[in-house]
C-alpha cells in the first residue's frame, strides 16, 4: 500500500468511526449510565472478564496446533503473541497486530513470517467457516430481519469459495503455481502456496479448524455475561447474534480498538433483536469497555515480556512482512 493510499483510508476508516460513535452517544440518554454501572452485577462482570481472556487462550492453543507441521511452539508462548497483536489492535490502524503477532512467533522460532502469515491467513478462513455454520444454527432459534439472513447467504457464498481456493492450492499446488506464474506478485504466491501446501496436508490441519469451534463459541460467553450483568435479558442464542454481526462489521479496518464501529455494530444487532434503541447504545459502551479493557491489560502485560516497544514492534514487522511493497 502507498503512502497516499494509506494516509485516504486511514482518513476514511476514522471518519467512519466517528460518524458511528457520534451516531452511538447521541439519544443513547448518558445520565442514565452512571446509575446502571453502579447497578451491574459485578459476579457477572468477573465471568464476561474471564471468558474474554479463554477466547484468546483458546486462540493461541489453535494457533500452535495449526504451525505444528513446520514448528512445536508452547502454547503459552503463541498466546503471548496473540496478545501482544491484540494490543497492537487496540492501538494501531489497520490491524498491524496480524503482521505483529507472526512477526513475533517468526522471531522467536526462526520460522518463515510467510509461515505464519499463511496461518493467520487460514484461522480467518477456519473462522470464517465456521461463523456460517454458527449463524445458520443461531438463525434456527432466533428470528431476525431478512437483511441478515441474506448478508449470512453471501458470507456462505463467499466462504464457500475461499475454501475452495484454499482446497485448490493445498491439493493442487504445481496448477495453483503454474496459473500465478505470470502475476506481479508471483514470488509472493508462490511463497504463500508452499507454506499453504505444508500446512494443510497435515492431521493438525483438521485438528486446529475442530479447535476453532471453541474459540468461536467462547467468544459468546462476554458477551451473554455482559447483559447478564447489565441487567437485560440477553438469551446466549441472542448473544450469538451479536457475536455474529459484530465479527462481520469488523472484517472491514477501522479506528484501533474499533472504537465507534463495535458500538453501532452492537446497536444494530440488538435492534434487530427487539430492543430499545437508547438502551442497545448505552450497553455497547459498556459492553466495549468490559471487553477491551483485559485486552489492553493483558497485551501490556505480554508486550512488556518481549522487552519490545510496540512502534519498535511495528516497523520491524513491516519490514519483514513479504507481501508489503
Amino acid at each position: 500500500m502507498t503512502s497516499a493510499r494509506a494516509k485516504i483510508l486511514f482518513v476514511l476508516t476514522n471518519l467512519i468511526s466517528i460518524v458511528c460513535l457520534v451516531w452511538v452517544l447521541r439519544g443513547a440518554d448518558l445520565p442514565s449510565l452512571g446509575r446502571e454501572i453502579q447497578q451491574m452485577k459485578w459476579p457477572w462482570v468477573l465471568f464476561a472478564s474471564v471468558t474474554d481472556i479463554l477466547a484468546y487462550v483458546l486462540q493461541g492453543w489453535r494457533w500452535s496446533i495449526l504451525l505444528e507441521p513446520v514448528a512445536r511452539i508452547p502454547v503459552m508462548r503463541t498466546v503471548r503473541a496473540v496478545y501482544v497483536g491484540l494490543f497492537a489492535n487496540e492501538v494501531l490502524p489497520f490491524r498491524t497486530g496480524e503482521v505483529i503477532r507472526c512477526y513475533l512467533i517468526s522471531r522467536w522460532t526462526q520460522l518463515p513470517i510467510s509461515v505464519s502469515l499463511s496461518s493467520a491467513l487460514i484461522e480467518r478462513i477456519f473462522d470464517g467457516i465456521w461463523l456460517v455454520l454458527y449463524l445458520g444454527v443461531v438463525l434456527m432459534f432466533v428470528e431476525v430481519p431478512t437483511p441478515l439472513q441474506r448478508a449470512g447467504i453471501v458470507l456462505m457464498l463467499v466462504i464457500a469459495a475461499l475454501v475452495a481456493v484454499m482446497g485448490w492450492v493445498m491439493f493442487y499446488k504445481q496448477h495453483a503455481q503454474k496459473a500465478l506464474a505470470t502475476s506481479r506478485w508471483a514470488k509472493t504466491w508462490n511463497t504463500l502456496i508452499e507454506d499453504l501446501h505444508a500446512i494443510g496436508n497435515s492431521r493438525s490441519f483438521y485438528f486446529s479448524w475442530l479447535a476453532s469451534l471453541p474459540h468461536l463459541l467462547s467468544m459468546t460467553l462476554p458477551i451473554y455475561g455482559v447483559g447478564r450483568a447489565y441487567g437485560i435479558d440477553l438469551s446466549i442464542a441472542e448473544a450469538a447474534v451479536v457475536n455474529a454481526v459484530v465479527r462481520l462489521g469488523t472484517v472491514i479496518p477501522s479506528a484501533p480498538g474499533n472504537l465507534g464501529t463495535y458500538q453501532a455494530l452492537v446497536v444494530l444487532a440488538l435492534t434487530m433483536l427487539g430492543y430499545d434503541s437508547a438502551l442497545a447504545k448505552r450497553f455497547s459502551l459498556i459492553l466495549w469497555g468490559i471487553v477491551t479493557l483485559p485486552l489492553l491489560l493483558g497485551g501490556f502485560v505480554a508486550l512488556s515480556v518481549t522487552g519490545f516497544k510496540i512502534g519498535e514492534l511495528r516497523r520491524e514487522a513491516q519490514s519483514h512482512d513479504p507481501s508489503s511493497p
